[in-house]
């Protein structure tokens, strides 16, 4: 799991840590230092922690005039015992949607296990984001976190969908395929 960089392609264009309405703003990363795990599995430094023991992530791009952010995770999302769900609304979500932020791409495809708890934080993020058009889109979910996902009926509130060629893209037109994709489902 070391090996496994956050997508570093689109630095040229946003970096969350230089952008004073992110949340990860002023962050210093070590490019040698590892420290934060995933149980056992030591994570790149790059990864940004939220609250979360076992679930990081990486604000990829943020456009404020087309209200969406792409953010990449890595990890187990465990809302059964590390409730993983508030960590991230409390303190990213909820922070992102305070600046008009309603779309939402999470990269998914290193997020190894899901652990269900409530719906409760899904259905509230939601609410806070419908009026706007909102939605929320997981991309590449492996098949037995989409499982898991579909089991708890997170699906509801976060689309599971894949994009095997999102790397090719650059961020808008990414964001206006999944957004196009989005509207043909009726969302949004």
């Amino acid at each position: 799991m070391h090996e496994i960089e956050p997508f570093y392609n689109w630095r040229h264009l946003y970096i969350s840590e230089e952008d004073e309405a992110s949340p990860f703003f002023g962050v210093e990363h070590s490019e040698f230092e590892y420290s934060n795990t995933v149980y056992n599995y030591y994570i790149h430094p790059q990864w940004d922690e939220f609250g979360s023991k076992t679930l990081y992530m990486k604000v990829l791009f943020v456009d404020y005039d087309l209200n969406y952010a792409i953010i990449e995770l890595i990890g187990e999302w465990n809302d059964a015992v590390e409730n993983d769900i508030m960590h991230l609304k409390r303190s990213v979500i909820d922070l992102m949607t305070a600046k008009h932020i309603y779309k939402f791409i999470l990269i998914a495809e290193n997020v190894l296990n899901f652990h269900s708890s409530d719906t409760d934080y899904y259905e509230e993020w939601n609410e806070d984001i419908k009026d706007d058009g909102g939605w929320i889109v997981a991309i590449n979910m492996p098949e037995q976190t989409q499982y898991d996902f579909h089991r708890a009926h997170i699906d509801y509130n976060i689309k599971l969908m894949d994009s095997p060629n999102w790397r090719t893209f650059q961020p808008h037109d990414f964001f206006q395929s999944i957004d196009n994709r989005m509207l043909r489902l009726g969302a949004g």
